[in-house]
């Protein structure tokens, strides 16, 4: 049987017809042209239509395996054209699925393919504008859009999405947001098998603790309260922080969707003490643990923080001088015709 060649929705504005991009030999001119057109006519000139690249298997699978998708998980794929992210995600992972596409036939074709790979019982598809999908129940989802369309979902994505929600774009990323991992494969059937690079972004919607957290420890004997500040953009946290009122300098701030940990070194009963803080962020309390090692000091203590003053939290873009580029990163092979951004 001949391979399908119809492949993951792009969502863009433009008039190009999904039927005339479908052409393979015509692929890489329409979408050129309909690139040419979109940056033209802006993005609200003209009713959202889905001009179609492949996502090539080899590269859906890396999609999916970079997000660590398992049976647990509920994939949203945006643009979701013939099925085959939500489909592999319930062939081969064993996850449920739902694809989002604006062409009806795309979304029959999906039903009817996964009927014969027999997951019809764990995916479904719709045939919806994917800025009116309800997203709240997805832990994982997939897209491969234009930047411009990333950066329209992005204030939805971080606000009706939970913390330590997969987030993983083919090819275009979230400009300022950057990106928790990032990997860049070849594939063959890139482009209609002319072949090409391909780049898998990965994001964990991060959690908010940004403000004022306090919370106190026994340690040998003695109390120690801590009072930690943080300020936060995206996945990044600038904190401050002083154990009985003394400051002391954070290390390895790291906060990964809900999970949350820095090291702190201070003074407990005149000798040094190493203190590594980790735990999982939810409203606003962090419950963990802490590793202490020091010469007279070693083992592991229960953690709890409670934040006490919400802060500044930040999922805008700085202002100037201080913008980040939008452009893919340095050295990243980008398709500037196969998909229009």
């Amino acid at each position: 049987m001949q391979r399908d060649r119809i492949g993951v929705g792009i969502y863009q504005s433009c008039s190009w017809q999904a039927s005339a991009l479908r052409r393979p030999r015509a692929l890489l001119g329409a979408c050129a042209a309909a690139c040419i057109a979109w940056l033209l006519l802006g993005a609200s000139a003209a009713r959202a239509q889905v001009p179609f690249v492949p996502t090539p298997p080899e590269v859906v699978q890396r999609m999916l395996g970079l997000a660590k998708v398992s049976a647990d998980d509920y994939v949203i794929d945006l643009g979701s054209g013939d099925g085959r992210v939500v489909r592999e995600a319930a062939r081969s992972f064993g996850a449920r699925g739902f694809g989002v596409e604006h062409d009806p036939e795309l979304v029959a074709r999906s039903e009817e393919l996964a009927r014969r790979e027999g997951v019809s019982d764990k995916v479904a598809f719709m045939t919806q504008d994917l800025f009116q999908t309800d997203l709240s129940d997805a832990t994982v989802v997939t897209m491969y859009l234009l930047q411009a369309i990333n950066l329209k979902l992005r204030p939805r994505l971080l606000k009706e999405l939970r913390p330590g929600t997969r987030i993983v774009s083919h090819d275009f990323d979230m400009a300022e947001w950057a990106p928790d991992a990032t990997e860049k494969l070849y594939a063959k059937e890139k482009y209609g098998a002319a072949g090409g690079y391909s780049i898998v972004y990965l994001w964990y919607v991060p959690a908010d603790i940004a403000g004022r957290w306090t919370w106190r420890l026994e340690l040998a004997g003695q109390t120690h309260d801590y009072e930690l500040t943080a300020a936060q953009r995206f996945q990044k946290v600038d904190a401050a922080l002083k154990v009985g009122g003394q400051a002391r300098p954070v290390e390895d701030m790291r906060l990964q969707g809900d999970r949350v940990s820095f090291t702190v070194v201070s003074e407990v009963k005149g000798s040094t003490v190493r203190q590594t803080f980790s735990g999982r962020a939810s409203g606003d309390a962090i419950e963990g643990s802490v590793a202490l090692s020091g010469p007279r000091l070693q083992g592991a203590a229960d953690w709890s923080a409670q934040r006490t003053e919400r802060g500044f939290r930040s999922t805008a873009a700085p202002p100037a001088p201080h913008t980040v580029s939008a452009q893919a990163p340095s050295g990243a092979l980008a398709p500037a015709t196969a998909a229009p951004r």
